[in-house]
């Protein structure tokens, strides 16, 4: 499979063999057509990564390079490379997904493994590295159920991740890389442009573009397969929020009890929810019951101070039958503590 994929990607053209991809398609998809008209002076356009540009890595040095690119051929050693700096624009929209897809998790009740960027790999038939493409981030929903991964996830050997994120600030991503994503076996890719733009790009539409494989190739879809209900417009609204609004806790909410219907799990599930929820349901009983013995107790003109407050945890723990006694018999706020407390033992 590995090999197959490798043939048809690396025949789609490289920069050493002449063979630009201008005018070339996937099948069934719409792959390699630019967003806008490519300029002139963007000498990545004709290879397929528009706003990129070229560099030499060599074979030799692939497995210990650190830097960011978009892509890397071992036939040709050429890495393509974003040719405006990595800025806080293209970084922030993938950690705001790791976190929007935390409170999912909570909210269902099981975990949502976010692995940043990382390097997509295919092996030759050597085992040497062959093809390295890399995604803004990359998003597993049963991480306990994936083999566990390397340096890097391998495409043929490793389990495939549920949607890869592209932030699409520069590159037009689906001129290109959306092909090999295709051709890759991807199930769901997500193409972000942020509100911010790019200064190379200031007139770029900023929006959210869901992808989804089917047996024609990937289409466009206006809600997500892997995470149910989540529109392309809601997942845009929340990645490029300051703060969350209240429309968009509602939407991750809604999200994470349809993971949880699929799985047969809830809130209670996730551990710290669970501490958390329990927490808040103590809290809410020890409100109640101080507010009540306060009026029981002011309707006997006897006077309470921070003392039932300190005691909360004492009064949450007796039965109210209890306290009632208590309060009806007790001579002052310190005889009404000692009664209680006498009988928690």
């Amino acid at each position: 499979m590995a090999e197959a994929s490798r043939d048809r990607i690396t025949d789609c053209g490289s920069p050493d063999r002449g063979e630009p991809l201008v005018g070339r398609r996937s099948a069934g998809a719409d792959a390699w057509i630019p967003y806008e008209d490519p300029s002139p002076d963007d000498e990545g356009v004709a290879f397929g990564f528009p706003g990129c540009r070229p560099f030499r890595i060599s074979r030799d040095e692939i497995a210990d390079f650190e830097g960011r690119f978009e892509y890397w051929d071992a036939d040709t050693e050429i890495a393509w490379q974003v040719c405006e700096p990595t800025s806080i624009y293209h970084e922030l929209p993938g950690r705001r997904l790791a976190r929007l897809t935390e409170r999912i998790a909570a909210a269902r009740g099981a975990p949502i493994e976010s692995y940043g960027s990382g390097d997509l790999l295919v092996r030759d038939a050597e085992g040497r590295e062959q093809i390295i493409q890399q995604a803004d981030d990359v998003l597993y929903l049963h991480p306990a159920k994936v083999r566990e991964l390397g340096h890097a996830i391998e495409v043929a050997h490793d389990d495939l991740p549920d949607v890869v994120l592209e932030v699409d600030l520069t590159t037009d991503v689906r001129y290109r890389k959306m092909g090999i994503y295709e051709e890759w076996g991807f199930r769901e890719l997500w193409v972000e442009i942020p509100e911010n733009r790019a200064p190379s790009r200031p007139n770029r539409k900023p929006g959210m573009t869901i992808r989804v494989l089917g047996p024609h190739g990937y289409e466009e879809m206006p809600e997500s397969r892997a995470f149910p209900t989540w529109t392309a417009d809601e997942i845009h609204t929340a990645l490029n929020e300051p703060t969350l609004s209240a429309s968009t806790v509602a939407v991750l909410r809604r999200v994470g009890r349809a993971l949880g219907e699929e799985g047969g799990t809830s809130t209670d599930d996730d551990p710290f929810m669970r501490v958390e929820r329990e927490q808040s349901r103590r809290e809410g009983l020890a409100t109640s019951r101080l507010e009540m013995l306060a009026e029981t107790l002011a309707a006997r003109d006897i006077a309470t101070s921070k003392r039932l407050e300190e005691h909360a945890g004492v009064i949450v723990a007796v039965p109210v039958p209890v306290l009632m006694r208590a309060a009806l018999a007790c001579r002052d706020e310190a005889d009404f503590l000692r009664r209680i407390e006498a009988a928690t033992g």
